[in-house]
């Protein structure tokens, strides 16, 4: 058949030619497409590229479906007066057929119209394809024919409700659907107005509808609007993220959403899903601490929000979510996948969004500080006479009466940056007094114990990190922990300073005659104890469970917090049986640590 349009420009056909095989991470559910003999118009909410039609209809021999044709919206420099209908050699289609050796239609991505031929060996057909949710369109050629269709929910609205909303694309709306059958003049067939309250907008349909000269972006009731083109997707390191939803009508609208799991078992060549993500909402800002309370979001749990008419103050709200996965236990790589579903109290729309997260490895550099607040006192009690004079035993010491050992806060916090390593496979996490972070010879990024690593025509992009509280070696050779970097890991090592180090024991002073560790003549050197101390400081980081607030719950994936406990020991002179003399001294404090790379190997040169 002839097609009814008028072109004013031809335009440039938008690239949707050949669908990109979807990510191999996906959540799955199936849309059920009830299809008669002959011309079907259709609408596809999920996107199903990742198989062929050859292997989603050809390899089916109960499948009556002949041809597939897929609508390519034209440019807004074109104008369609009336409905299209496929034919060859257009930029506005592509199709597949059984018979045709090398078709250009290959796979069926969302968010798409087509037609679809049915034999006419059959009655009826329901054609169930299984693929991942997408978002719906939010956009109109304002002039000319759009071929579209809408996610509707159950039961379904009639044209005349569900365009009320809009009231001037319900007076100017040209609707055409296709009946089965052959194409021609009473296939698709036009809508009379009249008939606006018989016909069902029924979800996976496509129409013909041309809205006249009125601007329209009308798709439903409300809008989600997602910052990905892959819906909500976590992946292995975001914290949040934001959904706007926006009221299209002149009323208040209760919109509920609603967490469902991803339908099992999933197609060939996709990874496995272990669970349904953790997903929390953000709740209001305490302003007692300055932090959001949260909810949980359980599978089936709905939560509503009243948004107010369009153009009010509180029409469009922004839903902030939350992944928690100090609960999402399983392998490094493990998928939770589910569908974000949102209705609305008119009850016309059911949106469709894709859920997921993959558990992170927590290998790679981490940076951060500890922040010593507390000091373990050591602090004497002597004993007094009657005048408050102090009493002295037969060997003419004072007596001591009590040491007073607790611990005590600091007047200011004193900062100490903390560099630790974490491997993924084997080994212990290892404490760095500086790290160098950028491009290799190959120019791949690498974490590295040496500049030299790097490579000279990147060293601009290149990072030293660097703390002052450890001690400096030319080969920067790391302390090693006892054990992993992770949730609940209690982790410790130990940091020897020697009595003779000139570049980091702060006893040791190298041009002061006292301090220097040699005899008066400048000769020999003097045993530890003499003029400075060796130090061994016991350095331990107690990781804790984040705190019970939406932003620390969210940001343990990448955050880790706890408590720094360091024990430093003080030798001095060596006495009979090998012993030394010693002296302890225990600070306290807190820590943070960002997980900043990756990379899970340190590249170490000696």
């Amino acid at each position: 058949m002839t097609s009814l349009r008028v072109r004013i420009l031809r335009g440039v056909c938008c690239a949707f030619l050949l669908a990109v095989p979807a990510a191999a991470q996906a959540q799955w559910i199936t849309q059920s497409l009830d299809l008669k003999p002959g011309w079907n118009a259709v609408f596809l909410h999920v996107d199903a590229s990742h198989t062929t039609l050859n292997a989603l209809v050809a390899s089916d021999p109960a499948n009556p479906i002949l041809e597939v044709w897929r609508w390519n919206p034209p440019s807004t420099l074109q104008f369609i007066d009336g409905p299209e209908q496929p034919v060859t050699a257009s930029t506005e289609w592509n199709s597949w057929s059984r018979t045709e050796p090398n078709p250009v239609l290959q796979r069926l991505g969302g968010n798409s119209a087509y037609l679809v031929r049915v034999g006419t060996n059959v009655t009826t057909y329901t054609w169930r394809v299984k693929g991942r949710p997408v978002g719906p369109r939010k956009d109109w050629a304002t002039w000319g024919a759009n071929l579209i269709g809408f996610p509707t929910a159950t039961p379904l609205p009639k044209f005349d409700a569900f365009l009320s909303q809009s009231p001037e694309l319900l007076q100017t709306a040209e609707i055409y659907q296709y009946v089965g059958g052959d194409l021609g003049s009473n296939n698709p067939v036009r809508v009379p107005a009249l008939l606006f309250r018989n016909t069902a907008v029924k979800r996976g349909q496509a129409f013909w509808i041309r809205s006249g000269t009125v601007f329209n972006r009308y798709f439903g009731p409300f809008e989600v609007t997602t910052s990905g083109a892959n819906g909500v997707d976590f992946s292995d390191h975001l914290n949040t993220y934001t959904v706007r939803l926006r009221n299209a009508t002149t009323n208040n609208l209760v919109v509920t959403l609603r967490l469902a799991s991803s339908e099992l078992p999933v197609p060939a060549g996709q990874s496995n899903i272990v669970g349904v993500p953790p997903i929390l909402l953000r709740g209001n800002l305490s302003v007692t601490n300055f932090s959001y309370a949260y909810t949980n979001l359980p599978v089936n749990s709905p939560r509503t929000w009243t948004l107010a008419a369009a153009g009010l103050s509180g029409s469009e709200i922004e839903v902030v979510l939350g992944i928690d996965r100090s609960v999402m236990t399983g392998n490094v790589g493990d998928l939770f996948a589910g569908v974000l579903q949102f209705s609305d109290s008119l009850g016309h729309l059911r949106i469709d969004i894709p859920a997921s997260a993959t558990v992170a490895s927590s290998a790679g550099l981490w940076v951060g500080g500890a922040s010593v607040t507390q000091v373990r006192h050591y602090l004497k009690s002597y004993a007094r006479g009657s005048a408050n004079e102090l009493l002295t035993a037969a060997n003419g010491q004072y007596i001591a009466t009590d040491t007073n050992s607790s611990l005590g806060s600091v007047a200011r916090s004193f900062p100490l940056r903390l560099i630790v390593h974490n491997p993924d496979t084997g080994g212990n996490a290892l404490l760095l007094q500086r790290v160098y972070h950028g491009l290799d010879a190959a120019t791949n990024p690498v974490v590295a114990n040496t500049e030299i690593v790097l490579n000279r025509n990147f060293l601009s992009q290149a990072r030293r990190i660097s703390t002052t509280h450890l001690p400096w070696t030319e080969a920067n050779t790391p302390w090693a922990f006892n054990g992993k970097l992770g949730q609940g890991a209690q982790l410790t090592t130990t940091v020897a300073l020697g009595y003779n180090d000139q570049a980091s024991n702060p006893f040791v002073h190298t041009y002061h005659p006292d301090h220097d560790n040699l005899d008066p003549a400048f000769k020999n050197v003097l045993a530890q104890g003499a003029e400075s101390y060796s130090a061994d400081r016991v350095i331990t980081l107690q990781v804790v469970p984040p705190a019970n607030d939406f932003a620390a719950i969210t940001a343990g994936g990448r955050t880790l917090t706890g408590n720094y406990l360091e024990t430093i020991t003080l030798k001095g002179l060596a006495r009979a049986g090998g012993q030394f003399d010693t002296r302890q001294f225990e600070v306290r404090g807190v820590f943070t640590l960002n997980h900043i790379s990756n990379i899970p190997t340190l590249t170490t040169i000696p």
